[in-house]
């Protein structure tokens, strides 16, 4: 939740349906309210972030949980996208992925990810990655108001 008790708008984008449910699972027994909103792909991700088709009615994320490997388009595109975008940049996006690859890293950092999270293959060690993302992104940064260009 933001510091002036609002519940953050959280758009999860991932393609893998186990992630999606231990991510819910992680946020919902945090201690803040969020409101997570999921997307399969990069396409959908940035239909989501333009508000088009089925997403006309979406709310501007605070801030975006990124998979880099996913269909159709990926999240360096996404992230490039994003951030070369005037309205969109200042959205926080942190990379949240399978890969531990230095080109990986390294390529997410130079297209201004905010931060690059390695998923933990195991579950519990994976719910717990995500509940310190919920303790630091949610509760201690302090994040831009929605609607706010950068």
């Amino acid at each position: 939740m933001s510091s002036g008790g609002i519940p953050i708008e959280i758009l999860l984008v991932e393609d893998d349906p186990d992630d999606v449910l231990l991510t819910r699972k992680a946020l919902d027994e945090g201690r803040m309210l969020n409101n997570l909103h999921v997307v399969r792909d990069g396409v959908e991700a940035m239909d989501f972030l333009y508000q088009r088709g089925p997403y006309s009615d979406a709310p501007r994320p605070g801030i975006v949980l990124l998979d880099l490997n996913m269909p159709r388009k990926d999240g360096r595109e996404v992230l490039a996208e994003v951030k070369s975008d005037e309205l969109l940049k200042s959205i926080p996006i942190i990379v949240l992925t399978t890969s531990e690859a230095e080109q990986d890293i390294l390529k997410s950092y130079n297209l201004h990810a905010n931060a690059y999270v390695p998923k933990p293959v195991d579950p519990d060690e994976f719910v717990k990655v995500i509940r310190s993302f919920d303790s630091f992104w949610l509760s201690v940064v302090k994040l831009p108001c929605p609607g706010e260009a950068g």
